[in-house]
């Protein structure tokens, strides 16, 4: 077991090898770890030493004592194959929002931009199934964030996909959590979102390479991704949708949580409309979500100073919103004003400024009076 003493690779294989013995997860590591300085020391302990730490059994220290350094070695290898790597949690790039959680990984497999995982960001978690309501929303609520802060999901086929994209489409920046080993792609749609976060984002796992997903590695995927953020936003979610999971992780670790409201007969909507009964705050535009990050907010940048004059006019608006906009530039206005430049089809209006407001386009005011942001 000299092996073990090769300095900061010798540890991380000793690590992974410990990781690797069945029964053994994040949880039990730490405390073999702690118990005996380091997973190296834990390698070379007594087998009594071991048995006798809580929860542990003589067969438990059995297989630990017959572990081989050669399994962690060939996860060293595969990372550097990959061009990827591994932290611990006394690594001085280990997330520190990570370090607040209940249950830290023991080890973070990390490939691409590592820097991401130290600055503010926001979970943004949704229905595989959406509607074309849920995919706007993540598309908005992803793209505006992005401007000023990271944006974290897990993914996942549906609203995780779109919120990495967008994020990435905006030019900023995007952490993936996800719950297998780097190597393996799943979904398989997401090929090119794996490539593409790699190149301009960031993968992370407390899974080795190789590893297949399994169903219990999900639930443990959504912890990281509300711990790796300081605020979680639900943009879509039916009753039993895993989105709910993450949800409740965030709860768990002390982190506010944001839900996108939707209609009422929509069944991807329920989920986030009993969390928003409960308590959660809406999310109607990036604003929301930068505040809860304790970031500027647009509705900030509107009421300071500024010489640039008005705001030009977004190119993609449709007849109505463009109306919108242009009563909008002299003055903020009450609904009632905004109802006549849609030729008095208040449901038609009120849609319009729902979807520029979750743009960050326009904001609402007390009285239902609306301004441009």
């Amino acid at each position: 077991m000299d092996d073990v003493a090769r300095g900061g690779r010798g540890e991380l294989a000793a690590t992974f090898a410990l990781a690797e013995v069945p029964g053994i997860g994040s949880a039990r590591l730490r405390t073999l770890v702690a118990a005996f300085g380091s997973a190296g020391g834990a390698l070379q302990a007594p087998h009594a030493a071991i048995a006798a730490l809580p929860g542990f059994t003589r067969a438990a220290a059995t297989a630990i004592r017959g572990c081989s350094l050669r399994r962690g070695d060939a996860i060293l290898a595969d990372l550097d194959r990959l061009g990827a790597r591994a932290m611990l949690p006394d690594d001085p790039a280990f997330p520190p929002l990570l370090q607040e959680i209940p249950e830290p990984p023991a080890v973070l497999f990390v490939w691409g931009d590592v820097t991401l995982l130290s600055k503010p960001a926001a979970a943004m978690v949704g229905s595989r199934n959406h509607s074309p309501y849920g995919a706007e929303a993540a598309r908005i609520l992803a793209g505006g964030v992005a401007r000023r802060a990271v944006v974290v999901s897990g993914m996942a086929r549906g609203i995780d996909a779109i919120a990495h994209e967008a994020a990435l489409d905006a030019g900023g920046a995007s952490v993936g959590v996800l719950g297998n080993g780097f190597g393996v792609i799943y979904p398989a749609a997401n090929r090119g979102l794996y490539e593409r976060m790699i190149r301009a984002g960031c993968l992370v796992t407390e899974l080795p390479p190789g590893e297949r997903p399994h169903a219990g590695a999900f639930p443990r995927r959504n912890r990281l991704v509300s711990g790796l953020a300081g605020a979680t936003v639900i943009i879509e979610a039916a009753v039993d949708s895993g989105a709910l999971i993450t949800a409740d992780c965030a709860l768990d670790q002390g982190r506010p949580v944001l839900a996108v409201p939707g209609p009422i007969t929509s069944p991807t909507s329920l989920g986030c409309n009993k969390l928003i009964q409960q308590g959660a705050k809406p999310a109607l535009s990036a604003a929301d979500v930068l505040e809860e990050l304790g970031l500027e907010t647009l509705a900030a940048v509107r009421d300071a100073p500024s010489a640039a004059g008005p705001r030009p006019t977004p190119a993609d608006l449709d007849p109505l919103q463009r109306g919108l906009w242009d009563a909008l530039q002299p003055e903020p206005r009450h609904v009632d004003a905004l109802v006549a430049v849609g030729a008095g089809d208040t449901s038609r209006v009120l849609t319009a400024l729902t979807e520029m407001e979750l743009r960050g386009l326009v904001v609402q005011r007390p009285g239902m009076v609306f301004a441009v942001a």
